[in-house]
C-alpha cells in the first residue's frame, strides 16, 4: 500500500496536520483554562475587596453583630461554598456556616494565609474543587477602640469559590475546540487528499501508462495536458521526448533498410568479384608463364627485356588482387599450432626489411622474452605482420623508425601477448582513419583496400583484437593482442636495428 508515492505523501501530509492540531489543541485548551481559571480569580478577589469594604464600614460604625450578616448574604452566592473570618491563630470568628463558628479553620485555608500567595485551589467534599482566597483584615485606628493596638493583624477574611461552573465551562469550550479541530482536520485531509489525486496521481498515471505503450513500439501516442506546473512541464518533455523517439526510429529503420540494401549488393558483388577472380586467375598464370619464357629467350641486352619484365610485375600485382578478392570473399580456416610470436615477428620483418623503403628506416625492437605461445595460424599471423610492415614502409619513404613491442596484458582475466607496431609517418587523417577497415576503401593509386580488412578478419578469427591510433606528431600505431597459452616473464629487452 505505502509503495505508492501518492499514498506515502497523503499520509504523510495528513500524519503532520493531524500533529500540528493536536498540538495546537492542547495549547489552546490550555490557554483557555489558564483564562477561565484567571477570570474566577478575579471574580474571587473582586468579591472579597467587596466584602471587606462592607465589614470595614460596619465596623467603624460600631455595627459588629453585622459582620455575621453579611457573611451569610454573601454566602448565599451559588457558587461560594463558604465565606468566613478566622483569627490568626486559626479560629473561626464569623462564617456564612454558622456550625463552624469556634471551629479550626480547615489546614488548606490557613496555609494560604501561611503562603506567600493569597490564594489556591484544592478539593472540598462534596462541592469538589474551589478557588480559595484570603485577605488579612489589618487593625487601623479606628479598630483601636475594640482591638486594642497591639495586634497588627485582627483576623483573615477567607472566601472560597467553587470551580464546578468554570470546570463545566472549561469542558465545553475543550469538547467544541476539539470536535471543530477534528473537523477541520477531515476537511484539510480530503481537500489535500482530493488535490493530490487530481493534480498529481491522475496525471502520473497517464504518464505511466503511455509510457508503456511507448515502451510496446506505439510512438504515435501523446498526453494533453493543459495546465502549466512543474507535471505540464513533465509531460511536455515527455512528448518531445516520443517526437525525437519517433523520428530516431525512422531514421534508424531507414538506414538499416540502406545497410541491409548495401549488404546486399556486397554480397552479390563479392560473389561476382570471386567468380570473375576464378575466371581471370587461371588465365593470368598462362599469360605469366609465357611472358616469363619469352623474357629467359631473349638476350640481356633485349630492350623488349624491360618491357616484358613490367608485364611480368603487373600480372603479378593483378594475381595478388585476385587472391585477396578470393580471400577476403570466403577466408580459409585457421590451421592452429602452438606459435612463438616473437619468431614469427623477427621472420616476417627480415622478408619486409627487402622493402625499397626499408633502407632508411630504422628499426627498433623490443620483444619480450619468455612470452607465453599462441595458439594461432602462423602463416595467417605472418601475414598480418607483413601487410602491416609494408604500410609502415610506404608511410615512411623518407625515412623514420618502426618500433616492434611485444608483451602480456591481463583484460578480464584473461592473458593477451600483444604486439605494437608503429612508424613516424605522417599519420592518418581521423576522417581516413574510420574507414581503413572498410574494405575496398584505399587511398592508394594501385591499392585494392582489402589488406587492413584481411588483417582484421584473420585477426578475429583467431578471437583477438586489433587496434590502431594515428596523429600528424607521432605516426601511426597498430597494436594486436592475442590469446596467449601460459604467464610469461615481466623483463623486456630493447633491441636497435
Amino acid at each position: 500500500m505505502f509503495r505508492s508515492l501518492i499514498t506515502r505523501v497523503i499520509a504523510t501530509t495528513i500524519s503532520l496536520l493531524v500533529a500540528g492540531i493536536f498540538i495546537y489543541t492542547i495549547f489552546n485548551i490550555r490557554y483557555q483554562q489558564d483564562m477561565l481559571i484567571n477570570t474566577a480569580r478575579e471574580n474571587t478577589e473582586l468579591l472579597l475587596h467587596t466584602v471587606e469594604s462592607s465589614i470595614y464600614t460596619t465596623m467603624h460604625l460600631g455595627n459588629v453583630q453585622d459582620v455575621g450578616a453579611i457573611l451569610s448574604m454573601v454566602g448565599q452566592h451559588n457558587q461560594l461554598v463558604g465565606v468566613r473570618i478566622f483569627h490568626p491563630h486559626g479560629i473561626i470568628l464569623r462564617s456564612s456556616i454558622p456550625g463552624e463558628v469556634g471551629r479550626t479553620v480547615s489546614a488548606d485555608n490557613y496555609k494560604i494565609y501561611q503562603s506567600p500567595k493569597n490564594y489556591s485551589m484544592f478539593t472540598v467534599p462534596p462541592h469538589g474543587e474551589v478557588l480559595a482566597m484570603v485577605k488579612p483584615i489589618y487593625n487601623e485606628a479606628a479598630c483601636h477602640a475594640c482591638h486594642g493596638s497591639k495586634a497588627r493583624v485582627i483576623g483573615v477574611l477567607n472566601i472560597n469559590y467553587s470551580l464546578k461552573s468554570t470546570k463545566a465551562q472549561m469542558l465545553d469550550a475543550s469538547r467544541i475546540f476539539v470536535i471543530s479541530s477534528i473537523a477541520i482536520t477531515l476537511f484539510l485531509a480530503i481537500a489535500i487528499s482530493f488535490m493530490l489525486l487530481r493534480f498529481v496521481k491522475n496525471p502520473l498515471d497517464n504518464l505511466i501508462g503511455t509510457m508503456l505503450k511507448v515502451e510496446k513500439g506505439d510512438f504515435a501516442v501523446r498526453i494533453t495536458y493543459e495546465g502549466k506546473d512543474e507535471i505540464g512541464h513533465v509531460i511536455e518533455s515527455f512528448n518531445s521526448m516520443v517526437d525525437r523517439l519517433d523520428l530516431t526510429r525512422k531514421e534508424l529503420e531507414q538506414l538499416h533498410f540502406e545497410q541491409l540494401e548495401r549488404a546486399d549488393r556486397l554480397a552479390s558483388i563479392g560473389e561476382m568479384a570471386a567468380g570473375i577472380a576464378h575466371e581471370i586467375k587461371n588465365p593470368l598464370a598462362g599469360i605469366s608463364a609465357a611472358v616469363t619464357i619469352i623474357k629467359d629467350d631473349m638476350s640481356a641486352e633485349d630492350p623488349r627485356g624491360a618491357i616484358l619484365g613490367e608485364v611480368v610485375d603487373q600480372v603479378k600485382r593483378l594475381d595478388k588482387t585476385v587472391n585477396d578478392l578470393l580471400f577476403f570473399g570466403k577466408p580459409s580456416f585457421p590451421e592452429r599450432t602452438w606459435v612463438d610470436i616473437n619468431s614469427i615477428l623477427t621472420t616476417t620483418l627480415k622478408f619486409a626489411s627487402q622493402h625499397r623503403s626499408g633502407a632508411n628506416v630504422e628499426r627498433k625492437i623490443q620483444l619480450q622474452p619468455d612470452l607465453p605461445p599462441v595458439y594461432a595460424d602462423g602463416k595467417q599471423m605472418q601475414q598480418v605482420f607483413l601487410n602491416i610492415f609494408l604500410n609502415a614502409y610506404q608511410a615512411m619513404t623518407t625515412g623514420g623508425v618502426l618500433g616492434i613491442v611485444s608483451s602480456l596484458v591481463l583484460r578480464h582475466g584473461i592473458q593477451y601477448v600483444r604486439v605494437d607496431i608503429s612508424d613516424t609517418g605522417e599519420g592518418i587523417p581521423p576522417l581516413i582513419l574510420e574507414k581503413i577497415f572498410t574494405p575496398f576503401y584505399t587511398t592508394k593509386a594501385q591499392g585494392t583496400g582489402l589488406g587492413l580488412p584481411i588483417c582484421s578478419k584473420l585477426v578475429k578469427l583467431h578471437n583477438g583484437d586489433i587496434q590502431v591510433r594515428s596523429s600528424e606528431a607521432t605516426g601511426t600505431t597498430f597494436t594486436i593482442e592475442l590469446p596467449s597459452g601460459h604467464p610469461g616473464s615481466p623483463y623486456v629487452s630493447e633491441v636497435t636495428i
